[in-house]
C-alpha cells in the first residue's frame, strides 16, 4: 500500500514543491494533504516536516504534529543536521531526520524505511546545495538559505532571532542577508521586508486535499 503523506511548512511554495520532487513515486505515496499554517487534518501514516523559515526540530511545530493523533510518525527534513539538534529532536519521538542534500528516490527510500519502523537520520553532510523542493525567489535567484533568511526578515525576525530559529551564527546570518540583498537590489532592511512581503515571503494559510 502507499503511505500516507502530509506535507507540512508554512509556505505554500514549499510544500508544492516537496509534492514535486515526489511526483514520479506515485506507486509509493499517497500524498493526502499538503498544509501551510495548518493543523493536519486527515490520518497519516507520515508528516514530512519541512524546516524552511519553520522552527527546527525542537520547536512548537514538530510538538504539535507529535501530539496530533491523525499524525503516525513524524519525520523532519532539514539542511541543519547539527548533531546536538538531531539528537534532542529524535528524543522528542521523532522518526526521521533527513536531508534536503538527498535525491527523490533516497528520500523516497527513507520515508519508506520509517515506514516499516525504522529510525533514519541522515548524516551531516556539512555545507551542501538543497536538492530539491523549491522555496520563494528562486527563480529571483536566491538560495534556499537566503531565501528563508529572507522570510525570516519578513516576518519581523531580528539577526538574533534569526540565529537562534536556524541554528546558524551571527556572522553566517550576516553573510547571507548582503548576498541576498545584492540580488534583490536591497540597500535598507525596510526596502528588504518591501521586497519580501510582495514576493511571496509571508506565509501562507492554506490546506490541500488529496492533491493531483
Amino acid at each position: 500500500m502507499p503511505i500516507r503523506l502530509a506535507l507540512v511548512n508554512d509556505y505554500e511554495v514549499v510544500v508544492r514543491g516537496l509534492a514535486e520532487m515526489l511526483r514520479s513515486y506515485t506507486d509509493a505515496f499517497d500524498i493526502v494533504e499538503l498544509d501551510a499554517d495548518m493543523p493536519v487534518q486527515q490520518r497519516v501514516d507520515i508528516a514530512l516536516y519541512d524546516t524552511f523559515a519553520q522552527a527546527q526540530g525542537d520547536g512548537e511545530g514538530v510538538a504539535n504534529l507529535l501530539a496530533n493523533p491523525r499524525v503516525d510518525k513524524l519525520v523532519v527534513y532539514s539542511w541543519n543536521l547539527q548533531e546536538i539538534l538531531t539528537t534532542t529532536t529524535m528524543q522528542r519521538g521523532v522518526r526521521g531526520y533527513l536531508s534536503k542534500s538527498l535525491t527523490a528516490s533516497e528520500l523516497t527510500a527513507a520515508l519508506q524505511a520509517v515506514a516499516r519502523g525504522e529510525i533514519v537520520i541522515s548524516p551531516d553532510p556539512g555545507r551542501t546545495t538543497v536538492i530539491g523542493g523549491d522555496w520563494p525567489g528562486r527563480e529571483e535567484g536566491l538560495t534556499a538559505r537566503e531565501a528563508e533568511v529572507l522570510a525570516l526578515i519578513t516576518q519581523g525576525m531580528s539577526n538574533a532571532d534569526i540565529a537562534a530559529r536556524t541554528s546558524l551564527s551571527i556572522n553566517s546570518i550576516k553573510s547571507y542577508i548582503r548576498s541576498c540583498y545584492r540580488k534583490i537590489g536591497a540597500t535598507s532592511r525596510s526596502q528588504a521586508v518591501l521586497w519580501g512581503a510582495t514576493h511571496g515571503f509571508l506565509p501562507d494559510r492554506v490546506r490541500v486535499t488529496d492533491p493531483d
